[in-house]
């Protein structure tokens, strides 16, 4: 498998940009407002803070922009990608800026697969490098894009890891291959590596001190599926603990502790069993706990963006908040979240000095949007929002909790359209992806449209949603069409009950496992709903586990995994036959809209494909859409579009608005 991934970076400049116009803005703004991010994404600032870098929307497709905040009057520079998808953009030092892009595309004739590259430039865009330029094994990887270390001692130079063969003979197969992740020191001016260190036959982690040295790895082995976690001792590797990581376990190492002396990573605690932080100590191995909450899991890990250190946590109850460590970010934090009180407000990138930080804020009905926060002159200046939405366009959102038949008791949300009363609304059920994911409250693109075009948003968090603790998690382990389809059910049923929603338009529309609920909605409760909608979903769910044994192995973690949650592919091929939509098309009674992108990797379009099938063997009413060029996670601003373009010409067919 031989494949080139070229991302050549011209750079042009950028005069002005465009704003949100005094005019009073439209009840109901085009498709394009809520699909298209006008504005700037990932913002970072140099570590000098003399110049922020950010992911941009220019003519309908995404660019690197790099603007110089010292000396202010410099035009800014726009950087466009011309293959593939931008989806990160940092600085490696003062001059260079690191660009990874994202491509799917087939090789062999094989299925399509995500390739992820990083390439530098300088603050022009101009004197492009692709990282592991003089490396071959760098085309025989999907991903060369991993950065280990930003290792800021030695500007020049980052650490990345990477699958090569050594150049070892006794490492080598009857192929001559034999692959081990390797870490690498790479040169940010012209892409050239070093190999610094050569992994063991399993292992899949390196963890680095933040200054180019080795601290750790973690090594994986099958039969029985156990997490070995090792740290480098006078370079002789010692193992300091190991545990089973079949299904949902394993050792998770986020990062280390501010003092370097500790790695951080997540543990249970409680009768819930939520998901906190423990330090384990380098030298000995000591476990000792350091964050928890009763009720729910942490979320993000609060990193230092130049030595990758773990400040704090994010949790998330119905909104995220931030918690830090360092009493000086905590501090921080707790003047942010007064300044922007009932919105969501992160510290998500700031200068080595920490004199100037870039802030997002959000909220339902706050767009994300962007501030410069100047620690030293005490000022705070907007940037931009992501996208051109006022308020009053916006529905509001908050918490709908309710009982599961069984009595478990279910997180929800509810976004109600604007200027509208809660009585008597179209409904659209929007169960989430994953499904080890939730929803939470704050700006959801997706639910906003929804609300301006007056429908009522019913997210509910099933059994098997993550964030509230291993208990609630495993209740969805062998539910799929099941319990946690009867949790989407009883949350409908509330709505009917409470007088919120009109029984006759009430539409489900998910995407990814969201899909999968959708179709399972009309198929097993088929009197429940006018319509259904399935966005790159998963209908046959034998299919799902087969091409996952394929693409991982039979007997790897993913597929331990998703046997838990789904079912085994050979023993339960009658429960897995039952669950899926695709085996019971004969039962659905109303409408359905399907849409898949047709270079998804992450469910693979033969699964829309079947569903399309058995629908119209069925003789039942069916329109599918498929996007060239798309993956699974509407990427591209036109997708989005037609996305939303085709939802809403959908619903208003089936439930008015």
């Amino acid at each position: 498998m031989y494949v080139r991934l070229w991302a050549c970076a011209v750079a042009y400049a950028l005069v002005s940009f465009a704003t949100a116009s005094a005019q009073t803005p439209p009840a109901q703004p085009p498709v394009q407002a809520f699909a298209v991010q006008k504005e700037l994404s990932a913002p970072a600032l140099s570590p000098d803070g003399k110049h922020l870098a950010s992911i941009e929307v220019h003519n309908g497709k995404r660019i690197a922009v790099v603007r110089t905040l010292d000396p202010v009057g410099v035009p800014a520079v726009g950087i466009p990608i011309d293959q593939g998808f931008l989806v990160r953009a940092l600085w490696a030092n003062n001059e260079r800026l690191l660009l990874t892009v994202n491509v799917n595309m087939r090789f062999w004739g094989e299925n399509v697969k995500p390739w992820y590259r990083t390439i530098s430039v300088d603050t022009k865009g101009q004197n492009m490098a692709v990282m592991f330029s003089d490396n071959a094994a760098r085309d025989i990887n999907y991903a060369t894009a991993t950065i280990s270390d930003m290792a800021m001692d030695d500007p020049d130079h980052i650490y990345m890891p990477m699958f090569d063969n050594a150049n070892n003979a006794a490492l080598r197969n009857y192929e001559g291959q034999a692959f081990r992740y390797s870490m690498f020191r790479v040169n940010v001016k012209d892409g050239t590596s070093e190999r610094v260190a050569v992994g063991g036959p399993q292992t899949g982690e390196w963890i680095m001190d933040g200054h180019g040295k080795i601290v750790g790895r973690l090594d994986k082995s099958l039969n029985p599926p156990l997490d070995h976690l090792l740290v480098n001792a006078n370079d002789e590797w010692k193992e300091i603990q190991s545990a089973s990581s079949l299904g949902m376990n394993g050792i998770n190492v986020l990062g280390l502790t501010r003092d370097g002396k500790g790695f951080i990573e997540t543990e249970q605690f409680g009768d819930a069993k939520t998901t906190g932080l423990v330090s384990r100590d380098v030298a000995d191995g000591k476990q000792t706990p350091i964050f928890s909450d009763p009720k729910y899991d942490i979320g993000a890990a609060q990193r230092d963006p130049w030595d990758h250190r773990i400040l704090g946590v994010t949790v998330i109850a119905d909104r995220e908040a931030d918690h830090y460590f360092d009493e000086d970010m905590q501090a921080l934090q707790r003047g942010l979240d007064g300044a922007f009180p009932g919105n969501t407000v992160h510290a998500g990138s700031w200068d080595t000095a920490k004199t100037k930080v870039i802030l997002s804020v959000e909220g339902p009905k706050f767009p994300p949007t962007y501030f410069l926060l100047d620690r030293v002159k005490h000022s705070a200046s907007p940037i931009a929002s992501s996208y051109e939405l006022e308020e009053n366009q916006l529905g509001e959102m908050k918490p709908y909790p309710y009982k599961a038949r069984d009595g478990l008791d279910i997180p929800a949300y509810i976004t109600l359209p604007p200027g509208k009363a809660a009585k008597n609304l179209p409904v659209v059920v929007m169960p989430h992806g994953g499904p080890m994911a939730r929803d939470q409250i704050g700006f959801d693109w997706m639910v906003q449209f929804l609300a301006n075009r007056g429908y009522a948003v019913l997210q509910p968090n099933f059994r098997g949603s993550d964030g509230y603790g291993r208990k609630f998690l495993e209740a969805g382990y062998g539910e799929w069409g099941g319990k946690m389809q009867d949790d989407v059910t009883d949350g409908v049923k509330k709505l009917i009950a409470d007088g919120i929603a009109d029984p006759k338009r009430i539409c489900i529309a998910g995407w990814s496992y969201g899909g999968y609920a959708a179709l399972s909605g009309a198929a097993f409760t088929p009197d429940l709903y006018a319509c259904a909608v399935g966005g790159a979903g998963v209908y046959d769910l034998k299919k799902f586990l087969d091409t996952r044994a394929k693409d991982y192995g039979k007997d790897s973690d993913m597929i331990a995994s998703w046997s838990l949650f789904i079912g085994d592919r050979s023993k339960d091929a009658g429960k897995l036959a039952a669950a899926s939509p695709a085996m019971n098309a004969d039962k659905i009674k109303i409408p359905v809209l399907l849409v898949h992108g047709k270079d998804d990797y992450t469910v693979r379009i033969d699964q829309t494909e079947a569903m399309d099938e058995a629908l119209r063997k069925a003789g039942k009413s069916v329109t599918t859409v498929t996007i060239p060029g798309e993956s699974h996670y509407l990427q591209k601003m036109e997708s989005r579009v037609q996305w939303l373009t085709e939802l809403e010409k959908f619903l208003k067919a089936n439930i008015g608005n």
